[in-house]
């Protein structure tokens, strides 16, 4: 029976707005994109994921939604996502989207409705709306934190609150009214219809909330994985109503020829986040635990023994993630003192405690490795692939991410790492487009560039091509089988099939290499041995 293509994939994380502009008004957009999906082939990956590009006012840089159905003008028209999905099945591309279904915009018009109604109207049921506490209701009805900082409750003019686990342009919707389900259901249809692959689904564990009279207060603090390991009966994370939506999805998902898939973006330990990926519920969930592991060799190998486990109680494989849009960039991340607090850090412009950024990349390529060697599919974040660092000093003037001035500007927020990436040695904005990009790029990314690191043999964009295309041949070596005789304490080895060993040395120290062909290295093995902060496949 053959495997669906999404248990073994390499999926490519595309950021419209700073992938590719083709218009030259300094965004990236659907058009660029499809400019670009060379790119993509060449590298070797099986599918691309779209962060949003719905119609949006951009409160949150496109996560806040006044069309499910639509693209934004900004980005294009639905002729150029046709346009891009056919192009990208022309390489051999499968794409996924992403869908937003914990909120939509306070421009959406059933919120505009909701907010022209009296309280007790029924055009307000589609979101939370409730009363407040304390003298007057003057008081938030819970004390329940947006992400974005501040309370995640908003007053009306009429008194009423409303719920908003992100930005106040954000409003939640309340995923116990038919109609919301309903319209979910077929906003999946529309766009299977025009040939969409897959769907990455946002803030998955959040849908439903215990909404019952008096609201629960959330105990102690924290955010997403910790939180929800403080509270196991948590208010509005991970409840049990969620998994009925996500059985529903399934179905709708399953009649399709071929079946689409999904994949959740929930901040959940990883027993937790199986419940997800039951039989008839969705299909992937990315692999947060891995994400934020330290540099640890007895870390690494616990969180993979376990997110190979749980996901292998349920049926699936496990993903393995090493950055996104909304985290700091493995080179940056891992050239850190351990302990780091990363908010502090680019508060300072990246420069307390300093970054040492050569030692971030040579891990980073070992992470890269490891990762790609492993059994299941592996998500690169658009120029992961080129070794890019987070952009930390970006001035106060440029910033958009709403978390700066939601949190008074103790939060840098996420800039940083939506940047748009160079493609070329020079121009205005390094092959972007025609004019600078929404964020400004800093002046040494030209060595970074696609057109810089191609046909350069250490270069990390051409380690990740050799990677992803040796990668098929040593997946379909089936099995992998940690080898503990080559450990030696900061040693990882594993077998893939009988033919392919991987060796990450996460320790300082350099140890033997064993011998076999080296396919590829993250550092230079030619002295016969794996240097510390390296990883190498082996074929024996």
């Amino acid at each position: 029976m053959t495997q669906p293509w999404w248990r073994d994939a390499v999926i490519y994380q595309i950021y419209p707005r700073s992938f590719a502009d083709a218009d030259g008004d300094g965004v990236g957009d659907l058009a660029g994109i499809t400019r670009r999906l060379d790119h993509v082939a060449a590298l070797g990956a099986d599918a691309v994921w779209l962060s949003p590009f719905y119609p949006s006012p951009m409160a949150d840089g496109g996560y806040d939604v006044t069309d499910f159905r639509g693209v934004d003008p900004l980005l294009g028209t639905l002729d150029d996502f046709d346009a891009l999905v056919a192009a990208a099945h022309g390489h051999g591309l499968r794409v996924i989207i992403d869908i937003v279904p914990n909120h939509t915009s306070d421009a959406h018009p059933w919120f505009r409705e909701a907010l022209a109604a009296p309280p007790g109207h029924p055009a307000r049921a589609r979101y939370v709306f409730r009363d407040g506490r304390g003298r007057g209701g003057g008081e938030p009805p819970s004390n329940w934190l947006s992400r974005f900082g501040g309370p995640a409750w908003t007053r009306v003019p009429d008194g009423q609150w409303y719920l908003h686990l992100f930005a106040p342009e954000q409003p939640d919707l309340d995923w116990d009214h038919p109609g919301v389900r309903a319209e979910f259901l077929d906003i999946l249809r529309f766009w299977c219809r025009r040939g969409v692959d897959g769907f990455r689904v946002d803030v998955a564990s959040a849908l439903v909330k215990d909404l019952r009279p008096p609201l629960r207060d959330v105990v102690g603090g924290g955010s997403g994985l910790d939180e929800v390991a403080a509270n196991p009966d948590h208010p509005y994370l991970d409840r049990p109503g969620v998994h009925d939506v996500y059985r529903g999805w399934r179905r709708v998902l399953d009649a399709f020829d071929p079946p689409r898939m999904a994949v959740a973006e929930a901040w959940l330990p990883s027993d937790r986040l199986a419940r997800y990926l039951r039989p008839d519920e969705l299909h992937q969930a990315f692999n947060f635990e891995f994400l934020l592991c330290p540099w640890d060799p007895d870390a690494y190998r616990r969180i993979i023994d376990a997110s190979m486990n749980d996901a292998a109680s349920v049926g699936t494989v496990a993903t393995w993630v090493l950055s996104n849009h909304d985290v700091v960039r493995p080179v940056s991340a891992l050239g850190l003192p351990p302990g780091t607090d990363r908010e502090s850090w680019l508060l300072s412009g990246g420069t307390a405690p300093p970054c040492d950024v050569d030692l971030g990349r040579r891990r980073a390529r070992a992470a890269a490795l490891l990762e790609l060697a492993l059994p299941g599919s592996s998500y690169v974040y658009q120029g992961e692939e080129l070794g890019l660092p987070e952009v930390a000093d970006l001035p106060p003037e440029v910033l958009q991410d709403p978390k700066w001035e939601r949190t008074g500007h103790t939060a840098k927020g996420r800039d940083g790492c939506r940047v748009p990436i160079p493609w070329e040695k020079s121009g205005p904005s390094l092959g972007f487009g025609a004019a600078e990009g929404w964020l400004p790029q800093p002046g040494d990314w030209a060595d970074l560039s696609v057109e810089a690191q191609t046909g350069a043999p250490d270069s990390t964009l051409e380690m990740f091509r050799t990677a992803i295309r040796a990668r098929r041949e040593l997946a379909a070596g089936g099995f992998m089988a940690w080898d503990d005789r080559l450990d030696d304490g900061g040693l990882l080895a594993f077998w893939r099939g009988g033919d392919w060993l991987v060796l990450a040395n996460i320790g300082p120290d350099p140890v033997p290499l064993p011998d076999g062909e080296v396919v590829v290295a993250s550092a230079d093995v030619a002295s016969g041995t794996l240097p510390g902060d390296t990883t190498v496949w082996l074929r024996r």
